[in-house]
């Protein structure tokens, strides 16, 4: 039965497979952005430059409607562009602080520009893992529309938040940001919200100074020869490549190993006259930073990496650009 205290419906980012409709409580929506200010450091002007059809984008707006301050809107229209951004930037007039929120696409290609984010007390980026090199106001944010966004800053939960690494290494995260439940699936509710913690497809770890590091997506581990390989591991280290812009790591059936690794790499698009690295390349860069079983063993290059509208990586599209590559 759906609840009445229930104020937005806002889909998951689908990136293995059909979104959800999770379903957020004005008071989860209401912590989650007060707790985020405080952690901050206070109320200030936000530039919203996400679509308000994903949590990220909403919560700038409640974050602006709890600070009191009216946020500058990035039109995107046209997709997102670093000259757009820059002067979107220049329209922050509030004075106090400033802050935006991105995907570490958007980021990406705002150092890629050159482009001088000093201005910006904090810019909290999530969606994915960030490899590159950042400024010091960049927060690392992770988290789900079933956590009303992000709820661990740099490692560390927002007031309220409890994380708890479960068995096998699963993520479970409870308190008062947690969703009341998937709309019209109690099915799927019931095996992610459970005593009213969101359990997680997500592992993790603590690491020496209590900070939450996440090691990838349960359903995402590859076992080639029977060794375990998350796919975020091999992702977090293809994109420390100079030439690698973006990197999606999948397995696939193989009779041999059980699966195989396979990336999918595309090119830095401020590099775009430079191709990505070739399949040599890539295995030998894997090679002396993983293990055997770790290394793909097919490389895929492609002029852009399917992505969703959230910044992550469409592994339902990746999947299917690599079946067709093995039909071929």
């Amino acid at each position: 039965m759906e609840r009445d205290d229930v104020a937005l419906v806002v889909p998951t980012s689908g990136s293995s497979g059909t979104p959800k409709g999770a379903l957020l409580t004005a008071s989860a929506l209401l912590h989650s952005a007060r707790a985020t200010l405080d952690r901050l450091g206070g109320a200030g002007q936000w530039l919203l430059a996400m679509p308000v059809t994903h949590v990220a984008g909403l919560q700038v707006l409640v974050r602006s409607l709890v600070g009191g301050v009216a946020p500058v809107v990035l039109d995107l229209s046209a997709g997102f562009t670093a000259e757009a951004f820059v002067a979107a930037t220049a329209r922050l007039d509030a004075g106090g602080r400033r802050y935006s929120a991105l995907v570490p696409t958007q980021l990406r290609r705002l150092l890629d520009a050159g482009v001088d984010l000093s201005a910006y007390d904090a810019i909290l980026v999530g969606g994915a893992a960030l490899s590159f090199t950042v400024p010091p106001n960049v927060v690392r944010t992770y988290g789900m529309s079933e956590t009303c966004g992000g709820c661990v800053y740099d490692g560390r939960p927002l007031a309220g938040v409890d994380v708890v690494i479960g068995a096998g290494g699963r993520i479970s995260i409870g308190g008062p940001v947690v969703f009341a439940g998937y709309r019209l699936r109690p099915d799927l509710t019931a095996a992610a919200l459970v005593d009213g913690r969101h359990v997680t497809a997500d592992l993790g770890a603590w690491t020496a100074d209590g900070r939450l590091e996440v090691r990838g997506r349960v359903d995402d581990v590859i076992v080639s020869g029977g060794v375990n390989v998350p796919a975020a591991m091999v992702e977090a280290v293809l994109s420390e490549h100079p030439l690698v812009g973006a990197v999606a790591v999948v397995g696939v059936p193989d009779d041999e190993w059980g699966e195989q690794v396979v990336a999918v790499v595309a090119g830095v698009e401020a590099l775009a006259a430079t191709p990505p690295p070739g399949p040599a390349e890539v295995r030998a860069f894997c090679a002396a930073r993983l293990e055997p079983a770790a290394v793909p063993r097919l490389v895929i290059s492609v002029d852009r990496l399917p992505m969703l509208a959230s910044g992550k990586p469409d592994r339902t599209a990746v999947r299917s650009l690599v079946a067709a590559h093995l039909a071929r």
